[in-house]
C-alpha cells in the first residue's frame, strides 16, 4: 500500500502567506467601504417630487430636482410624491363595483340614495405629511366621508340626484378644506366630484327618471312661453305706443278746439257787453243758418190721409230764384 507524503509549509512561508492574505482582505474591505460610502453619499430627486432629509432627527425639505449629496449613515432621505393623487369613495376603482357601506346615505327627507365620489389631493408639506400623522391619506378619507354624509343629509333626495350636485360638491369641499386646515397634516384637497348618484332600487330609479322627464318638460314649456312673450311683447308695446300717441294727438286737438271755443266765446261776450241787442240778433241768425237747412216742410193734405215731407232748402232756393 503506497503512501503519499505532502510537504507542510515552513513557518516563514506561512507568515508570508498570512501577510499577503491580510493585505488582500484589507484592500477588499477598503473597496467595499468606499463603494458603500460612494453610493450612499448622493441621491436624486425627480420632477413633481420632494425629499425630506433628516440629520440627527432634524428634518428639512429639498424640493429642487436633480442630484444631491448627503452624509452617509448620518443623513436619511425620504422621497415624497407631490403630484395630484386620488381615491374613490363609494366604489372600487379596479372593479367599479359599489361599496354600500360608503355609498349608501340618507337624505334630509328620509330617503336612501347611493352616491359615489372621487377625491383628489396632493402633498402640500412633505415634512408634516411624513411625521404629523401615521397615515394622512386615511385621515383625509375619514374627513371626506364625514363631510359627505353631513352634507348629503342636509339636502333632499331630488337635489342629490338631479339639480343640487354642484352645490353639494362645493359645500363638501369647503368642509374638508376647513377640517384639513385644523388638522394640519401636510396634505391639501384639490377637488372632490360626484361620480354618480342614484336611488337604491330600480323602482325608485324609474320614478326619479319620470320626475326628471317632467322637469325637462316644464323647462321646455317655460322656454316656449318666454319665446312667445319675447315675440309678442314688442308688438304689444308698439300697439301701446301707437295708442298713447293717438291719445296725445286727440288730447292736443281737443284742447286746441276747446281753447278756440273759449276764445270765440270770450270774443262774443265782449261784443255782447258792448252791443247786447245786435249780438243777440246775430247769434239768432247764425243759429238759424245752421238749423234751417236740415228742416223739412210737412204738407198735410187734410182728409186724403196722405202726408208729404218736403225739404225746405229747395223751396228756399226756388223762392230765391
Amino acid at each position: 500500500m503506497s503512501r503519499e507524503i505532502y510537504d507542510l509549509p515552513s513557518g516563514d512561508e506561512l507568515k508570508n502567506f498570512l501577510k499577503k492574505f491580510k493585505k488582500i482582505f484589507v484592500f477588499l474591505v477598503g473597496i467595499i467601504i468606499v463603494a458603500v460610502l460612494g453610493f450612499g453619499s448622493y441621491y436624486t430627486i425627480k420632477e413633481q417630487e420632494q425629499a425630506v432629509v433628516t440629520t440627527f432627527g432634524k428634518a428639512k425639505t429639498v424640493s429642487e430636482a436633480g442630484l444631491h449629496f448627503k452624509i452617509p449613515f448620518i443623513q436619511k432621505v425620504h422621497k415624497v410624491d407631490t403630484t395630484i393623487q386620488g381615491f374613490p369613495i363609494g366604489y372600487d376603482m379596479e372593479t367599479g363595483q359599489s361599496i354600500e357601506d360608503e355609498s349608501m346615505m340618507i337624505t334630509y327627507d328620509y330617503n336612501f340614495v347611493s352616491v359615489d365620489f372621487y377625491v383628489e389631493y396632493k402633498v402640500s408639506d412633505p415634512i408634516k405629511a411624513l411625521y404629523a400623522s401615521e397615515d394622512p391619506v386615511t385621515i383625509l378619507k375619514n374627513i371626506a366621508q364625514s363631510s359627505i354624509r353631513a352634507t348629503v343629509g342636509s339636502y333632499k333626495v331630488d337635489d342629490v340626484i338631479t339639480t343640487g350636485k354642484f352645490e353639494i360638491q362645493s359645500t363638501i369641499k369647503e368642509l374638508i378644506v376647513n377640517k384639513l386646515l385644523q388638522r394640519d397634516i401636510g396634505i391639501q384637497l384639490v377637488n372632490i366630484t360626484i361620480q354618480d348618484s342614484q336611488p337604491p332600487t330600480e323602482q325608485v330609479m324609474v320614478a326619479f327618471k319620470a320626475v326628471e322627464t317632467a322637469k325637462q318638460g316644464k323647462e321646455t314649456a317655460i322656454n316656449n312661453a318666454n319665446k312667445y312673450r319675447n315675440e309678442k311683447l314688442p308688438q304689444a308695446l308698439a300697439e301701446v305706443d301707437k295708442i298713447l300717441q293717438e291719445a296725445e294727438s286727440t288730447k292736443a286737438r281737443r284742447m286746441n278746439e276747446a281753447e278756440a271755443e273759449v276764445a270765440r266765446f270770450n270774443e262774443m261776450y265782449e261784443e255782447y257787453t258792448k252791443y247786447p241787442l245786435i249780438t243777440k240778433q246775430r247769434m239768432f241768425y247764425e243759429a238759424m243758418e245752421d238749423i234751417l237747412p236740415s228742416l223739412k216742410v210737412v204738407l198735410d193734405s187734410g182728409d186724403s190721409g196722405v202726408t208729404k215731407f218736403l225739404p225746405l232748402e229747395p223751396i228756399m232756393e226756388g223762392g230765391a230764384n
